[in-house]
């Protein structure tokens, strides 16, 4: 698996940086072809390395470029999406960074309102980002709307407190996320994006964008049909993923709920004292069994 990097350069001189998580060459010119207007067009050959630029014939100004990691980005993302990612965070010059996935495909507005939200937002130094919904398609979101049509909120409050469903589209200052880079277990290939997401919701909020993003197509040899694969092939990142959530969590029910997520990561990575280790022992000792069941059915 392979995944590029490709930086946005308006034309009035801000920046979105657009990574592209892709599984070859094929698919990686219909994602570009769709980033909303035909100037906005560039592809990454990543297969052999090479690096286009695109111009816009109007004014021969560039507005889409690649950032040349001399093969970082390739070598990393052959080690997993998350190693990828950082490598694309640690090359990104510009003010902002998208992930978009091999079964995303942006909408044809999506960079003009991602950029258009930004200028209510940027200069508040306590907003790290937006959070904007996918879709269907343009009009539908693939689960509930957001809560409200402006404002701010943090990423786990718009899950847990909320009640959003759904996957959403993030968008982070480059320079918070090179503070919170993706922590892979050595031999793993990936940690689930909240892991970064949650630490961030700790210092900053989010402004919401009220709009379909991303139109997103789970593919079947993706993170969301093949969820339960991925957790036993990268067991530790998933347990150091629960264990944060324990620690996040505000309720009765959810520390329960994730401590029994924690045990199962305990004993798909061979970790032994997992209930002893939890954040909250006596919760977990109560969550054993039901850890015990996940792993001798679902996670068999």
């Amino acid at each position: 698996m392979q995944s590029v990097g490709v930086g946005y350069h308006s034309l009035n001189g801000r920046y979105l940086y657009i990574h592209t998580h892709v599984q070859s060459r094929s698919y990686v010119e219909p994602v570009v072809r769709k980033f909303g207007r035909a100037e906005f067009a560039a592809v990454l050959l990543a297969r052999c390395g090479r690096w286009l630029h695109r111009r816009d014939r109007s004014s021969d100004q560039a507005v889409l470029s690649c950032v040349p990691v001399q093969g970082g980005v390739r070598q990393a993302g052959e080690r997993g999406k998350q190693r990828a990612y950082n490598t694309g965070v640690e090359h990104c010059e510009s003010e902002l960074f998208f992930c978009v996935d091999s079964d995303d495909v942006l909408v044809p507005s999506a960079v003009e309102t991602i950029l258009n939200a930004w200028e209510a937002y940027r200069a508040d130094a306590s907003v790290a980002g937006l959070v904007g919904l996918c879709g269907r398609d343009e009009n539908t979101p693939l689960g509930t709307g957001m809560p409200q049509s402006s404002g701010t909120i943090t990423f786990w409050d718009l899950y847990y407190k909320k009640g959003h469903k759904g996957d959403s589209a993030v968008v982070h200052r480059t320079d918070v996320l090179r503070r919170y880079p993706f922590f892979v277990a050595e031999g793993e290939k990936f940690m689930a994006e909240p892991y970064v997401y949650h630490q961030i919701d700790q210092e900053y909020v989010l402004g919401i964008v009220d709009a379909v993003l991303i139109v997103r197509e789970y593919l079947k040899d993706g993170y969301t049909y093949n969820i339960r694969r991925i957790t036993k092939q990268n067991p530790v990142g998933y347990r150091i993923l629960k264990r944060m959530y324990i620690e996040y969590s505000d309720t009765l029910y959810l520390k329960f709920y994730n401590s029994i997520l924690y045990l199962v990561g305990c004993r798909l990575s061979g970790m032994k004292g997992g209930v002893k280790s939890a954040p909250y022992p006596l919760i977990a000792a109560l969550a054993y069994l039901p850890a015990f069941f996940l792993c001798k059915t679902v996670y068999r």
